[in-house]
């Protein structure tokens, strides 16, 4: 007898002692937050500047600052379909100084890559879903292909002669131009490229004809007339681009892709710093001057928290690994 209560005082002291040890660790991570961020925060961008998740995180970077009264920087760390920046931001101490901002193309690498340096679920702790831009079908004016029907005749009739650019491997607006081949059934020649950015430049000089990109980085050049945008792969037309028809519109059913932009922090990141975060990046997106700062670069804002990101993770990674083997493309 004295024995069992001997054990049972054991275990009752060893429960109150692990109550307080959390206890402590809430306070002191309730502690770090109230003092975060004590010197710069840093974006990894996991692609080339210019493209639409560079473009998201240097809108929001320069406004999340100012509401953490802190710094933040934006570093971008392409290569590898977006698989390098991801990986040093999964490896970075989770202290809230290291974040992720990156596209969809963090739910697209697991079903494209045989091995990839994160895992999408364990690896990160969603912070906030921050904004989609429908993909845009585009051509170099001195081409002449001034819509669609232009682009699968001219295919049709000389194979493998046209070529598109798009912002490398696996991202969505490839296998956008990927689905147009396969629904148009018409073949044209894929050049990857490092980032959006690139992508567009090598349109604008001439290098490829056409071009898939998201919507953000095209958008300047198609209101200056130097793009042309023949198609938009989202559900409705852009708001100030309203004579550029849909997929959908001319024909493809279902042909709908978008790029969504997302913000992480490694896992373990104190959860109040999560929180925190996670609240004034919405506080941030809902401002009307932001909102329409992003709207008029071809982002529609989406503000979801933790709970929304996770949601987009879990559901897209095997959408896309649906997608990937349907279209016949092997993972490397």
């Amino acid at each position: 007898m004295r024995t069992g209560r001997s054990r049972r005082a054991v275990l009752q002291l060893a429960g109150t002692a692990f109550g307080a040890a959390a206890g402590l660790r809430v306070g002191t991570d309730r502690a770090r937050a109230a003092e975060y961020p004590e010197h710069p925060i840093r974006f990894i961008v996991p692609f080339a500047p210019a493209g639409p998740t560079d473009i998201m995180a240097r809108i929001l970077a320069s406004n999340l600052g100012g509401a953490l009264n802190g710094t933040v920087v934006v570093e971008n760390r392409p290569g590898a379909g977006g698989n390098i920046g991801i990986g040093i931001a999964a490896r970075a101490e989770p202290d809230g100084y290291t974040l992720l901002v990156t596209s969809s193309a963090f739910v697209v690498n697991p079903g494209l890559y045989t091995k990839i340096p994160y895992d999408p679920v364990a690896d990160f702790a969603p912070i906030a879903e921050l904004g989609t831009s429908p993909n845009v079908i585009l051509a170099n004016p001195t081409t002449g292909l001034s819509s669609i029907a232009d682009v699968v005749a001219r295919a049709k009739a000389h194979p493998n002669e046209l070529n598109y650019a798009s912002p490398g491997i696996g991202t969505t607006p490839h296998l956008a131009g990927e689905l147009l081949k396969i629904v148009a059934g018409v073949e044209i020649v894929h050049v990857p490229f490092s980032g959006a950015g690139p992508a567009i430049q090598a349109l604008l000089g001439g290098t490829t004809q056409l071009a898939v990109a998201a919507l953000p980085p095209a958008h300047p050049h198609i209101a200056a007339g130097a793009l042309k945008a023949l198609a938009m792969t989202g559900a409705r037309r852009w708001f100030d681009l309203a004579d550029v028809p849909t997929m959908v519109e001319l024909g493809y059913a279902d042909f709908i892709s978008d790029t969504f932009q997302g913000f992480l922090a490694p896992a373990k990141t104190p959860p109040a710093i999560v929180e925190l975060l996670s609240a004034k990046s919405i506080e941030v997106l809902k401002t009307p001057r932001i909102a329409d700062q992003l709207r008029n670069n071809g982002f529609e804002v989406i503000a979801n928290g933790p709970v929304g990101m996770r949601g987009r993770i879990e559901s897209e990674v095997p959408k896309w690994r649906d997608i990937i083997a349907k279209a016949g493309i092997k993972p490397v």
